[in-house]
């Protein structure tokens, strides 16, 4: 029963971390190039259980013969208990009766990177990437690398995210755009040229850093959007290489969270923590029972 109690337990556990990952993504349904996380639960290793009132060579395997006399039918025999509907066992080895779960944890919490929607702004520094991609910020932690392409210009022409966060080109330093220059003289193309024109002539000022990286677990999430290149156990830190991915001037990606999906997510969870909670209350039962009753009988 305490088993019993325990695995229940852990299932309760596991639904409500599933709960504040679910209730973290519909929080964000809204926060442009937010990607979900999912929980991932794995199953603690189960227990094989096999009978342990057989017999072997020596008489009672796992009890004493008078404990087991007291606790069953005392005209039963070792013999009755492995020839039950004709059936025996070696007397080298208890039969097997199968598996006991012992309940679930939650193993990590992955990120979807699937492609958010796309929506026009028709902003000239709005921008997305189509496919793999991030775009690389300088900020006060050191450079980060984001999906939110919600850039603007300020006042001393430097691109930024809404945090103040610098865009950075492929060589690692800010990028400004030049004084007095019309946003509608700005494109920036699929690899992420910028481009000024001037007189019809396009002039390049800067290119985008774009970056991807080939281990999913090689990028972990900050906050605010950003993520942060993982470091090893040697203390090499990952290192991105160019993104395969085409920035879209005058878009921004959509969180890829889908609300209606969520909420039946959060529905399920609520049932399957309903289930273990009354497991939980069913177990208690039969040890209030089991002390107070049985044990007053005994007594």
């Amino acid at each position: 029963m305490w088993r019993g109690l325990y695995t229940a337990a852990t299932g309760m556990a596991t639904e409500m971390k599933r709960t504040d990952v679910i209730a973290n993504n519909l929080a964000n349904a809204a926060t442009t190039g937010y990607k979900k996380d999912l929980a991932i639960h794995r199953e603690f290793e189960n227990l094989l259980i096999k009978r342990v009132y057989d017999h072997d060579n020596d008489g009672m395997v796992g009890m004493d013969m008078k404990v087991f006399n007291r606790l069953g039918n005392l005209n039963t025999s070792a013999e009755d208990i492995t020839q039950f509907k004709g059936f025996k066992v070696d007397a080298q080895e208890r039969p097997t009766i199968g598996k006991l779960g012992l309940g679930d944890y939650i193993d990590e919490i992955a990120v979807d990177y699937s492609q958010g929607a796309l929506q026009s702004t028709g902003n000239a520094f709005d921008l997305a990437i189509g496919g793999n991609g991030f775009f690389a910020v300088q900020t006060p932690d050191g450079v980060r690398y984001t999906r939110n392409g919600a850039f603007f210009k300020n006042s001393t022409g430097l691109l930024q995210d809404i945090s103040g966060n610098n865009l950075l080109d492929v060589t690692g330093n800010p990028i400004t755009i030049p004084a007095n220059t019309a946003d509608d003289k700005i494109s920036i193309n699929g690899a992420g040229e910028i481009m000024v024109h001037e007189n019809g002539i396009p002039r390049q000022i800067a290119r985008i850093q774009v970056v991807q990286f080939a281990d999913r677990h090689a990028i972990q999430k900050q906050g605010d959007s950003l993520f942060y290149a993982v470091t090893d156990n040697q203390g090499n830190v990952a290192q991105p290489q160019p993104a395969t991915g085409e920035v879209l001037q005058g878009m921004l990606e959509k969180s890829n969270t889908e609300i209606v999906q969520e909420m039946v997510e959060l529905i399920h969870n609520h049932r399957l923590y309903e289930a273990n909670s009354k497991a939980v209350t069913t177990q208690d039962t039969m040890l209030d029972a089991a002390v107070n009753q049985l044990g007053r009988i005994g007594s």
